[in-house]
């Protein structure tokens, strides 16, 4: 089998949504910056009269023998990166070899070993596997080495949500009620908002842990917008309402201060969801900065990477718990995983609604886990019927 071409999908569609889709954003590191901290994230976008406007790029990998593999969403920035500098490193190929394909994306990218070169990479990666599950006709986790497992219990990932008190204490007991045994949530206040930002973010999980009582875990994310003494002092007025972890208070380059918050923080560190590849999370794993690894599957290597990845943490008995962005790939590692290994799966519930909008077969939990499927590949065959428009785009004469 030989690949015959990459392709380049771009749908559209409205996901049905009644009011604001968005409530909140998430802090920044640019924040800093008070025009900044004032803006909306311009991916986030508004709701029409119709609902939330959608659009998204799947890549399609074809083959000559009638095997498509699909990989997505992505960007139209990643899509065009993928175009542009692997599409003819592919073509031609047998796609069933992707560990020597990855190398070769990987060895012709030495300027692109993190970022968007590597997102690219990743999800071209997935598409790979995506056929390898065709091919083979099963689920991409039995290729794996799995099931290990069929069951894998997700945290509901509160991005976009408002966390004004009284919305926040509502959704978070809702979460509880549908059965999630762990729920992240995405405080808005750093260092340079003084106590006034201190109070709010106290204020938040103690509003949480009311909401769901002493049994469901709380996951804090400051997005890599705290500091090491701001990091340290909310770990002490936060530890009586116990917090499961607090993740990425600092940029990602700053290994050093990572593993001084891990020494000195009574709540456990999470981190890594803005790194690349083995190398990259090694490098936090050496410097003993982190109770919970967060590579992405879509970002960090794609699936041929997060299996090391996963196994490299098992080296260092630090857990894995893949970032959200690909709730379908996620679930094949974590299948193919041990719970000691890989113990939760992250579900992002309002952009699970978007990137798994276009999905014929989409995932989600039920009463808090979710139980993988057969179908054979990653599952990410389309749904026509959402598109309200689509074109395959072509960079060729860039």
């Amino acid at each position: 089998m030989k690949v015959t071409d990459v392709r380049l999908h771009l749908v559209s569609g409205t996901l049905p949504f009644a009011g604001v889709f968005w409530e909140e954003r998430l802090i920044q590191p640019i924040d800093i910056y008070p025009e900044y901290k004032a803006r909306q994230r311009k991916e986030m976008r508004s709701t029409d009269d119709r609902g939330l406007p959608v659009s998204s790029v799947f890549i399609e990998i074809e083959t000559d023998e009638g095997i498509t593999g699909i990989g997505g969403p992505t960007s139209l920035d990643v899509a065009f990166i993928a175009w542009r500098q692997f599409r003819d490193l592919l073509i031609g190929e047998d796609p069933i070899a992707t560990e020597r394909l990855w190398d070769i994306m990987y060895r012709s990218a030495v300027h692109g070993r993190k970022g968007e070169a590597m997102f690219a990479i990743s999800v071209l990666d997935c598409a790979l596997w995506d056929i390898r599950g065709k091919w083979a006709n099963a689920p991409v986790y039995q290729l794996l080495g799995g099931p290990v497992r069929k069951e894998i219990p997700a945290y509901a990932s509160a991005l976009g949500y408002s966390i004004e008190p009284e919305k926040a204490f509502e959704q978070a007991k809702k979460f509880a009620d549908e059965g999630y045994k762990a729920t992240k949530w995405f405080v808005r206040n750093g260092p340079s908002d003084g106590h006034d930002g201190i109070r709010k973010n106290v204020e938040l999980i103690r509003t949480l842990r009311d909401a769901v009582g002493p049994d469901v875990e709380i996951m804090i994310d400051a997005w890599m917008s705290w500091d090491v003494p701001y990091t340290v002092h909310m770990s002490e007025l936060l530890l009586e309402y116990s917090p499961y972890w607090i993740e990425e208070p600092v940029m990602p380059d700053k290994i050093e201060q990572y593993a001084e918050i891990r020494e000195r923080s009574l709540v456990p560190t999470a981190g890594g969801e803005h790194e690349y590849t083995r190398w990259g999370i090694k490098q936090l794993l050496d410097a003993r900065a982190l109770d919970f690894v967060q590579a992405d599957t879509y970002w960090a290597g794609g699936i041929s990477e997060l299996r090391k990845i996963i196994t490299l943490g098992s080296v260092y008995d630090v857990p894995v718990i893949p970032h959200g962005h690909s709730t379908p790939a996620n679930v094949h590692l974590s299948a193919a995983s041990t719970i000691v290994t890989v113990p939760w799966i992250e579900y992002l519930v309002k952009w699970n609604e978007i990137h798994q909008h276009f999905l014929l077969n989409p995932i989600k939990p039920v009463k808090g886990t979710i139980t993988v499927n057969e179908i054979p590949g990653l599952g990410m065959e389309l749904d026509p019927s959402k598109f309200e428009s689509e074109r395959y785009l072509d960079f060729s004469d860039l």
